[in-house]
């Protein structure tokens, strides 16, 4: 952190840094877990950053939060309980509630990411914590998984990257507690990394899922303020295969549900499972 600047610097690469020019810090604190801070700037709003690493900013966040939800529960179709693992900016949670869902759990191990966001990053939950189909439990989500059988219908994973407490999220062994935690028609998405920068990562994660999956699919999204490149996302079903959905199908529901999305349609849906040469060979 430079006067009125921010830095952050890749974990993978580390000779790679991107600045931030800050208005004012609203928000610095070390937790037990990790060091937050909330940062005003110019082009981006308000942007949450996490041990140094942009998790969410105002001003491209939807593109994360719509492709990490509307994807897996666009396809369902009737998806009535849904997991969140991480997620304490309440992102993806205000797109999960936009279905006609019965429970959302969301499972964050830092309970000052929650607090932090609903003070300063209201724009981003959109009050979607005060929801009564809300459950919030602050707690290891490893471990929280591993207590469900057959419960949910969609889980979705937004973990950071694999290296202190969110490791064991890319571990072999949780993916198997998410699978058992699915019902038959289950689908769970992880977020997997950036395409560029993280293609072992990718690879990684695509290789465990499709031990344990019937069907695994990798898909992308350009998110600008996420360092370089398209962030790559797995998507693990136990039936429902998101390529093979019948457009018209899509095209219908998307109309009917009304979701006001910024950036996910039907047309995105497709054209993100479309991948370049460079990805086909890494996951090879």
């Amino acid at each position: 952190m430079k006067k009125n600047w921010f830095f952050e610097t890749d974990n993978v690469v580390s000779d790679l840094r991107v600045g931030y020019r800050i208005k004012r810090k609203i928000f610095s604190k070390k937790t037990e877990f990790q060091q937050i801070d909330i940062c005003q700037t110019d082009k981006f709003g308000k942007i949450l950053f996490l041990d140094g690493l942009t998790q969410a900013a105002e001003r491209d966040e939807f593109i994360y939060h719509e492709m990490m939800t509307q994807v897996a529960l666009m396809i369902h179709g009737s998806a009535k309980k849904i997991l969140i693992i991480g997620g304490g900016d309440g992102g993806i949670l205000r797109e999960v509630l936009k279905h006609k869902i019965e429970e959302a759990y969301l499972v964050e191990i830092d309970n000052e990411v929650i607090e932090a966001s609903q003070k300063y990053l209201s724009t981003i939950s959109k009050n979607s914590f005060n929801d009564k189909r809300v459950k919030v439990y602050i707690e290891n989500g490893f471990n929280f998984v591993k207590q469900y059988a057959n419960y949910f219908d969609v889980i979705l994973v937004d973990s950071s990257d694999p290296i202190g407490p969110a490791k064991e999220l890319f571990s072999s062994q949780f993916y198997k507690n998410v699978f058992k935690a699915l019902k038959k028609d289950g689908i769970a998405v992880f977020q997997s990394g950036l395409t560029i920068l993280q293609k072992k990562e990718l690879k990684s994660v695509y290789e465990k899922n499709k031990k344990i999956f019937p069907i695994v699919k990798v898909y992308y999204a350009s998110v600008p303020t996420y360092l370089v490149g398209d962030l790559g996302l797995i998507l693990a079903s136990k039936k429902i295969d998101p390529t093979r959905i019948s457009k018209k199908t899509l095209d219908k529901n998307y109309k009917k549900l009304n979701l006001g999305t910024k950036y996910y349609n039907p047309e995105i849906h497709f054209a993100a499972f479309v991948l370049p040469n460079y990805l086909k060979d890494a996951l090879r």
